[in-house]
């Protein structure tokens, strides 16, 4: 059976999956928690859910697509930001079917991984998914705040336009100042970061760990939250928790 991805693509999937190989974290923790026993192959960087025990190819820019192939894979769940175009189509020139996702907002998330679940892993909607659902669209933003998101250091790289964890954000109250760049991701200069208006920072311990000692020296005279990486930039599992777990630590946020 022939059903189409996220970018419109024909996947063809078997009416019955035993096999799901994740190139990506969070899409291997969703498959890994909804349907245990399912997952046969991750990424190295696949950290979640705690314990889990199969076998590693490689990264999400470079995944091993002879040792997946190896796997017998019925389907490979990865995402068009997370993937390469280039290692997507050696999946499919190897005969494997290729389910992509693409995800730039909690509404497209939650409706992404609904269809991922059901369509290409042939398993029920899980009711950690309708509680995502149901919370985020409980959430009402408290104060505003501009804000500057960081992702990396040496050169400082920040969250721009249409992205996932800036709608995060923006739903919990929190302007992003770059949304409006060019650039998804942009480089920007330190000093313009502190001149750029926010009167917060934003720092996720993920794709660089930022941390109390590593960043918040960073932006005198702004409040800085630190925060999940795994709450601000995962879609899986983690979305039912997030606004509680990134409201409480944006509330915290202080001058360091």
């Amino acid at each position: 059976m022939r059903v189409r991805d996220d970018t419109g693509v024909p996947v063809p999937v078997p009416d019955r999956v035993g096999r799901v190989v994740s190139i990506v974290p969070s899409l291997t923790e969703t498959v890994a928690v909804t349907a245990p026993g399912l997952l046969v192959g991750a990424t190295d960087w696949c950290t979640h859910p705690g314990g889990l025990d199969v076998p590693r190819v490689r990264g999400t820019k470079n995944p091993d697509v002879a040792k997946i192939a190896e796997l017998r894979p019925d389907v490979v769940v990865g995402n068009t930001e997370e993937n390469r175009p280039e290692d997507v189509e050696a999946l499919r020139a190897a005969g494997i079917p290729v389910w992509m996702t693409e995800i730039r907002t909690v509404d497209e998330a939650l409706a992404s991984l609904r269809r991922m679940l059901t369509e290409a892993c042939r398993v029920p909607v899980p009711s950690w998914l309708d509680e995502a659902a149901r919370v985020w669209a409980d959430v009402r933003p408290g104060r505003t705040r501009a804000a500057v998101v960081p992702i990396w250091r040496r050169p400082w790289m920040v969250v721009g336009r249409d992205t996932f964890t800036g709608d995060v954000l923006a739903r919990l109250g929190v302007s992003n100042v770059y949304a409006g760049h060019p650039d998804r991701y942009p480089k920007i200069p330190l000093d313009e970061l502190n001149a750029s208006g926010a009167d917060l920072a934003v720092l996720p311990d993920e794709p660089y760990r930022f941390t109390a000692d590593d960043g918040p020296e960073s932006f005198p005279g702004m409040d800085v939250a630190l925060v999940s990486g795994r709450y601000l930039t995962w879609y899986g599992p983690s979305l039912a928790d997030a606004p509680a777990v990134l409201s409480g630590r944006l509330g915290a946020a202080r001058a360091y």
